[in-house]
């Protein structure tokens, strides 16, 4: 099984390479990031002025134009389809409801700066309190809730800016 890779230049063309014909280019080194590159006969001086091997993003200078060139492979295109990206994180900018149930305390209020793992609110469930603790570090936006409100599934409680 060959690899294939696919690269997007300057976020706007993308195009699919595999490894013969990466095999079948015909680049010559000049420098270490130097390159002289032949294609359908026509010659052109290649250079990487830039490289974040982590995140698979170059800069490099073809004839002089330079452009952004990000390369994914297999792996890369999977995890990305699956709505996860590499080295990102999701911020979370609400906190609702997981079940019905009462809220029995807000340890919060609108403007306050938290702290990630900072007690938010408490909600009673099925007779049990479920302590509701800040996903990240924030200020909160608003408070959607107050003790001894009823809510339902899904129902916002608290938004952070």
């Amino acid at each position: 099984m060959s690899t294939s890779y696919k690269l997007s230049v300057n976020n706007t063309s993308s195009f699919d390479l595999n490894e013969s014909d990466l095999k079948n280019l015909d680049a010559v080194s000049v420098d270490k990031t130097k390159f002289h590159v032949l294609k359908n006969s026509k010659p052109y001086k290649a250079e990487i002025v830039s490289a974040d091997f982590l995140a698979k993003k170059y800069i490099i200078k073809v004839n002089n134009t330079t452009y952004e060139v990000v390369i994914e492979d297999a792996l890369d295109i999977l995890i990305k389809s699956m709505g996860i990206e590499r080295g990102r994180t999701k911020v979370i900018n609400a906190i609702k409801a997981p079940m019905p149930g009462l809220i029995l305390e807000i340890s919060v209020e609108v403007g306050q700066t938290v702290k990630q793992n900072d007690s938010l609110l408490i909600l009673e469930a099925m007779k049990m309190e479920n302590s509701f603790l800040s996903p990240r570090d924030g200020v909160i936006k608003s408070i959607d809730v107050q003790v001894g409100n009823a809510v339902d599934k899904g129902q916002l409680l608290i938004e952070f800016e």
